[in-house]
């Protein structure tokens, strides 16, 4: 019966690739919309994915976000030194700055400074140099995807250096009128800030940057092993007052604010919520039409003594094959499209959890496609069949 059943469907050709097209749009809408949200959530938070070694960041306690300054004394340091169960604890600085580029040109740019000792803190992919370079005289570390876009040099002073149009180690910086050496360039994820980032040590990061008396941005702590993270972080607070954050909580805690304080979510939202609708009205107007025009036949099986239960599960197999192949059709276009602009500033991430969610949205739009359909066969008098 399955079989006749697709044989009925797919024999229908203007109508069975009208419900394919239908739910193949849903699936693309969604899939697509949803990557490039996830993307940009993801891009909210890539400051602390891409700083290795901690277990727990520890913050002031009003922190909203880790691009939110509100620094601490620097004496709070040696107070979480002191906690049971600390390893070790480091020092970062962070913080907004004028940088003056070798053609004149001034913009804005995020300093993120790093233990002086240790370096802990210092992004792990370092593609030009290493970490190590910062400890040479005014030493700084550049984004590689800034030194020919954001930091790019103007014509004039390209034509002077031979041509060469993007930072290069050895160009002198100026960061808050002070003097700054390019020592090397790293590689980050995009983030969702757009200021260019520049590491250094954190001594010289205070110094580019006016002077405060509180110069602490962030505490990186590695617990001791065996430490339970949650009860560590318990510990910390009760000790010091401040709040102590691990690495996914700290995600949680930008993407939630950006979600909270930005129409992100409801602008996402509403395209994935048409995508649904779009599959919902094409899928299952068209699936009721093809139920329709194939009434003939429900009613001659009906005739020939088939159960309702078999009808069901007839329409259930023709809703199940159309919404498999438009949600792989439509799921292969989305990654496709993201893996066409993958070199592009387009924020686009496709993780698993994002797929069961479309597949279970496109398995909603089928099984209210073949319920509007269902009803007509579940009612059908056998008799249609001998009627003109």
């Amino acid at each position: 019966m399955i079989r006749y059943a697709l044989k009925m469907l797919m024999g229908d050709r203007a109508r069975y690739l009208g419900i394919l097209v239908g739910v193949a749009f849903a699936s693309l809408l969604i899939t697509q919309q949803g990557a490039v949200f996830v993307g940009l959530m993801e891009r909210t938070y890539s400051f602390v994915s891409d700083t290795p070694a901690p277990d727990l960041w520890v913050v002031d306690p009003d922190l909203e976000h880790h691009a939110d300054s509100k620094p601490m004394l620097k004496q709070e340091l040696y107070r979480v030194r002191g906690v049971e169960g600390v390893a070790w604890a480091v020092p970062m600085f962070k913080s907004f700055t004028k940088l003056r580029l070798p053609d004149g040109r001034r913009r804005g740019c995020i300093v993120v400074g790093v233990d002086d000792e240790t370096l802990i803190g210092a992004p792990a992919s370092i593609s030009g140099g290493s970490a190590a370079d910062l400890r040479l005289a005014d030493a700084v570390l550049v984004d590689e995807a800034d030194v020919g876009g954001k930091l790019g040099l103007t014509a004039h002073v390209a034509e002077a250096l031979g041509g060469r149009a993007k930072l290069a180690v050895g160009d002198v910086l100026e960061l808050n009128d002070h003097r700054a050496v390019v020592a090397g360039t790293f590689k980050i994820q995009p983030s969702f800030f757009w200021d260019p980032v520049i590491y250094t040590t954190f001594t010289r990061a205070v110094s580019y940057s006016p002077s405060e008396r509180k110069e602490l941005s962030f505490i990186l702590v590695k617990a001791t092993p065996g430490t339970d993270l949650g009860v560590l972080a318990e510990r910390i607070r009760g000790a010091t007052g401040l709040k102590a954050y691990t690495e996914q909580g700290f995600k949680r805690l930008t993407a939630m604010y950006i979600l909270e304080k930005t129409g992100i979510l409801i602008n996402f939202g509403i395209a994935v919520a048409l995508g649904f609708i779009v599959g919902v009205v094409v899928a299952g107007q068209t699936f009721y039409n093809f139920t329709m025009e194939n009434l003939r036949y429900f009613g001659a099986l009906k005739a020939l003594g088939t159960s309702n239960r078999q009808l069901v599960r007839m329409v259930l197999a023709q809703a199940g094959v159309v919404g498999l192949l438009g949600y792989g059709l439509g799921v292969g276009a989305a990654a496709l499209f993201g893996a066409l602009l993958g070199g592009t500033a387009l924020a686009f991430s496709l993780p698993w959890q994002l797929l069961a969610i479309c597949g279970g949205a496109i398995i909603v739009i089928c099984l209210i496609a073949a319920a509007l359909s269902m009803r007509r066969v579940l009612v059908l008098e056998p008799g249609i069949v001998f009627r003109g």
